[in-house]
């Protein structure tokens, strides 16, 4: 249970702005240095930066030629959740990556890209995150923690928003198990994903054209820690846990097929 000055601290008020000068990032630079120099000055213990995932993943030279997209997203595939042909005969692949992420097209991304390239999200992002956090912690001696985002569709609700694939520094989950609600009842299963909250509300001041890849996010400092708090990969619901493995369709077609399987079992 949270005492009272920690819920105090998650009264202040929240203060949400992009970090200009950033110039465009190339593979192989130096992403720490170009963050920190254009945070010199602005930032205070506490403060968490979203850094949008697809600068990191330039950084990291994640690029793969255009005409490979397909076989990108089938390489980035561990596990197929849904598909769906548009009128148009494009076929939409919702898919778990290698990271764990349940996303269309395993996250490999076509926009903003060099002409010809389209781009795979880092390899590991909470690696990146922690990279970047500890450089940034040294270089600007304050304690920051650092969120790598990238855009994602969410079951029953059309429409994306920022989540937290990587994270560094920063507690993704804010556990108010145990707690009492504003009435005394006990909190039995809330748990806000703070971590994909904090990068949302960053993406409301990056936007997707304005080629401001970072926000700063001051008031929540009580969030802020170690660097071996868990990324975010802990956020991922283990497959076990998972209500909604499969598209409605999918399901529906599993589930006819064990039943046939069942009632005209193959003689031996």
């Amino acid at each position: 249970m949270r005492d009272a000055e920690e819920v105090h601290s998650s009264m202040r008020p929240l203060t949400v702005w992009p970090l200009a000068g950033i110039p465009e990032v190339a593979s192989g630079a130096d992403l720490a240095a170009m963050i920190a120099d254009a945070a010199a000055g602005e930032l205070a213990d506490g403060d968490i930066l979203v850094v949008t995932s697809k600068i990191v993943s330039k950084a990291e030279g994640r690029f793969v030629t255009a005409d490979d997209r397909e076989d990108a997203i089938t390489a980035e595939t561990v596990r197929v959740v849904a598909t769906r042909e548009s009128p148009g005969g494009h076929l939409t692949r919702i898919v778990q990556n290698r990271l764990g992420i349940v996303s269309a097209a395993a996250g490999v991304d076509a926009s903003n890209t060099p002409e010809g390239t389209i781009l795979l999200l880092p390899v590991d992002p909470d690696a990146s995150a922690r990279a970047l956090a500890a450089t940034l912690r040294e270089r600007l001696g304050v304690q920051v923690g650092v969120l790598v985002s990238d855009t994602l569709g969410r079951a029953w609700r059309d429409g994306q928003t920022d989540h937290a694939i990587g994270a560094a520094g920063v507690h993704v989950f804010e556990d108010l198990r145990g707690g009492t609600d504003a009435e005394g009842r006990p909190l039995v299963v809330t748990m806000p994903c703070v971590a994909d909250e904090l990068a949302s509300a960053a993406d409301l001041v990056k936007g997707k054209a304005s080629r401001l890849p970072v926000a700063v996010v001051r008031g929540r400092a009580d969030l802020v820690g170690s660097l071996d708090l868990p990324g975010a990969r802990s956020i991922v619901r283990p497959l076990e846990r998972d209500m909604f493995r499969l598209g409605a369709d999918e399901a529906y077609a599993e589930g006819f097929a064990a039943g046939a399987a069942s009632a005209h079992p193959a003689s031996r």
